[in-house]
């Protein structure tokens, strides 16, 4: 994923913007102080994308002075996990924030085009795991992938997964999302070539302890290529996602001043 420190040096090697101005992007405040929280406004120079806000926990005032901080620094596009429908209502007084309220998650700005290296798949074992889901889906969408949704194809009736062989074969990473036994992750892991996200969430009846014993089953799946999030972490699971999309070969520092002394 290209970064905002790269992308301000290729405008500067272009022409697009000078010297000083390059060097006023990168010495503003790494971060913005605001008494209740410390707004980390170096984010997307570090890590190509900008300070994500947690919603629960916050009130909405906090919110709204976060994104105003977020705003003025020059971020167009914010993303809010785990926003209560009332307090998206109080926070779309101040800004214009589309709400999912399945996923939870509030977005400021428009998505951006999908620029990924391929597509990402979001599968569920169950239909009550489709908030999950919507939270991994959305996330992602959010980062410029393109996200195929696959609900309902838990190994209760393991046909329902096989009638789409294709869109998990095609896929360059893949999100496995259930509760229960959470045994669609290993099934997944068994059939696809690219890596498996696991996603266990608190679906289920007493002894899955919310969610323990699906986040145990994967830790231990015997399949290669799957790795685990923690249980309902949605937005982990599509933030790293999409992470994995985006990667790009990256020449070692050493060999780039080699190359550059020659």
């Amino acid at each position: 994923m290209n970064t905002s420190i790269k992308q301000i040096l290729e405008s500067l090697e272009r022409g697009d913007i000078t010297s000083e101005e390059a060097l006023l992007k990168l010495k503003a405040a790494p971060f913005d102080d605001l008494g209740y929280a410390k707004v980390d406004t170096h984010r997307s120079i570090r890590q190509g994308v900008a300070e994500v806000i947690y919603g629960a926990g916050k009130t909405p005032s906090q919110i709204i002075g976060i994104m105003e901080s977020m705003i003025k620094n020059g971020q167009d596009r914010i993303l809010i996990t785990r926003l209560s429908e009332e307090s998206a209502n109080e926070v779309k007084a101040a800004h214009d924030i589309t709400y999912y309220k399945e996923a939870r998650i509030g977005f400021y700005g428009a998505f951006p085009e999908a620029d990924g290296i391929g597509r990402i798949v979001v599968a569920t074992g169950g239909t009550s795991d489709i908030p999950v889901a919507e939270e991994a889906a959305i996330t992602a969408e959010s980062y410029g992938n393109e996200v195929v949704r696959l609900y309902d194809v838990g190994v209760a009736g393991l046909h329902r997964l096989l009638a789409h062989k294709e869109e998990i074969m095609s896929a360059s990473v893949i999100i496995a999302i259930a509760g229960m036994e959470g045994a669609l992750a290993s099934v997944i892991g068994g059939l696809a070539d690219c890596p498996v996200i696991a996603v266990p969430t608190s679906v289920g009846y007493g002894a899955s302890f919310e969610g323990l014993s699906a986040l145990l089953s994967m830790l231990n799946s015997c399949a290669s290529g799957v790795s685990v999030v923690n249980i309902d972490n949605g937005f982990g699971a599509g933030y790293l996602a999409s992470m994995i999309n985006h990667m790009e070969a990256k020449t070692p520092i050493s060999d780039s001043e080699t190359e550059a002394e020659k």
